[in-house]
């Protein structure tokens, strides 16, 4: 999150299935089989508790069976026929859940005092550890940084979440803003998609204060190309942004400047997500117009609330995994950023500005929109990569959502963004074999999102601890 500010991810899309990598424990590097628990080929993991990300019900003592990278069969532990030779597993007292599919998800890290580092090692660990198996960059600071990254890892060369490759941020008019690509034209615009989409890039991101005319021309090139766009709006308020043909946006409420009052065409109001926060009204009128033109139009939402709780007053986000993950400076810095936060007598995020954006995100899917989560791992560096994805989960039930449904929001409704629904996102036959084992009843009990035992994704099973030990001490530096 730059200067407080937020993006957009577009939502249906018509992505190649040749996007869906799919890797052989034997393709893996022995730098990446040392992270490697369980190889397969065929895996039954038995007794364990289903929430598949379907929607239905969790289901009780079943059994997964996982064959040549794919699951077989999904059922009651005894009515699975489990073939001879299977590396069998008894997980009962675990749940499996779908792989998490990560739409906010940079490789770069944002901390305090303005700190921001490349993440090429410790993002794509953190992120496979924690049960992210798939992610989209959604705005990049490095992006040959991260195409690199991206074929490493389907090369087998290290381990990490299969990769969307996003541009780097694209913006209007700033002189504040030194490190985006600013387009002044509606032909630079196009000049702009026409080479990242050269390079390999899936999505565009658009940032704060991208014009109409702009944003436009974006869209139009960038769907000629065969990708789609995504932003962080501010200018464009998000009816505008669906009437343009943007595909996804990011963060919802609080960057909707649809809210504020100020606002005039095509520029980006002064502090406009703290004008929001204070009169905006998640449930209003205001709030039905934009749900229903985002839901008529199929554009879906990407909830990001993991990096805006550390920023809110009253919450002191101090989860120690985190702060162990951290460099000891960065680590310093943060807990005093938070001291400066809970200190401040004027703060302007507030819990009541944190709510808003819960309600407004119940709202959408109430509605029938589609949302998804990311971690968004800036602001003042309380969330990182994989860890920040698991309290996102924890901060969807706060909002009120049952577990299948925040089952749903983080894994299928990704995929459904992403166009790859139909080899990923859900616990069903025939998908490919990206799950998360976790050790408790995630039914009953959010904290044990964070308790990963085992993580698959194309059927190889990997350490989880032994990836997060692998980066201790390193974000904030490589």
């Amino acid at each position: 999150m730059k200067k407080l500010t937020w993006t957009i991810v577009p939502l249906i899309m018509l992505i190649s299935p040749s996007l869906v990598f799919a890797q052989a424990t034997a393709e893996l590097s022995d730098g990446v089989k040392e992270f490697v628990a369980i190889e397969g080929p065929a895996v039954a993991l038995t007794g364990v508790k289903v929430i598949d990300g379907t929607g239905r019900s969790p289901r009780s003592n079943q059994t997964v069976l996982i064959e040549d990278g794919r699951i077989s069969a999904v059922g009651l532990t005894d009515d699975v026929a489990i073939p001879a030779g299977a590396d069998i597993h008894d997980m009962s007292g675990h749940t499996v859940i779908p792989g998490m599919i990560g739409l906010h998800n940079h490789m770069f890290f944002m901390g305090a005092g303005g700190r921001t580092a490349q993440q090429s090692v410790s993002a794509p660990r953190l992120y496979l550890a924690a049960g992210v198996t798939t992610i989209r960059t959604t705005g990049s600071v490095s992006p040959y940084a991260d195409l690199n990254v991206k074929f490493n890892i389907e090369r087998g060369v290290e381990p990490g979440p299969r990769m969307h490759v996003t541009a780097p941020y694209v913006t209007g008019p700033d002189p504040s803003i030194g490190d985006m690509a600013q387009v002044n034209s509606p032909e630079a615009a196009r000049r702009f998609v026409r080479y990242w989409a050269a390079e390999g890039v899936t999505w565009i991101k658009a940032y704060t204060t991208i014009r109409r005319a702009e944003l436009a021309a974006i869209i139009e090139e960038a769907h000629a190309q065969g990708i789609r766009v995504t932003g962080h709006i501010c200018s464009v308020t998000f009816q505008e942004a669906v009437d343009l043909g943007i595909d996804n946006i990011e963060h919802g409420f609080a960057t909707a400047t649809d809210f504020d009052p100020r606002k005039q065409p095509d520029q980006c109001p002064d502090n406009s997500m703290v004008v929001v926060g204070e009169e905006g009204d998640p449930e209003g009128e205001i709030a039905r117009s934009v749900v229903l033109k985002m839901v008529a139009a199929g554009v879906g939402m990407t909830s990001t609330m993991a990096v805006v709780e550390p920023m809110t007053k009253g919450r002191r986000v101090l989860d120690e995994r985190t702060l162990e993950a951290m460099a000891p400076e960065v680590r310093e810095d943060y807990l005093e950023m938070v001291d400066q936060i809970e200190s401040s007598p004027d703060w302007a995020m507030t819990e009541e500005h944190l709510q808003k954006g819960m309600a407004f995100e119940r709202g959408f899917v109430e509605a029938g929109g589609v949302l998804a989560a990311g971690v968004d791992p800036t602001g003042i560096g309380g969330a990182i990569a994989g860890f920040g994805d698991q309290r996102n989960y924890q901060l969807l039930i706060e909002a009120g959502f049952s577990a299948p449904r925040v089952v749903q929001i983080m894994g299928p409704n990704g995929a459904r963004i992403m166009g790859i629904d139909d080899e990923l996102g859900t616990v069903e036959p025939g998908k490919l074999a990206d799950l998360v084992v976790l050790d408790g009843d995630l039914e009953v009990d959010s904290e044990v999102i964070k308790q990963v035992a085992v993580v698959f994704k194309d059927g190889v099973g990997y350490d989880s601890e032994r990836l997060i030990a692998s980066v201790k001490g390193l974000v904030g530096i490589r």
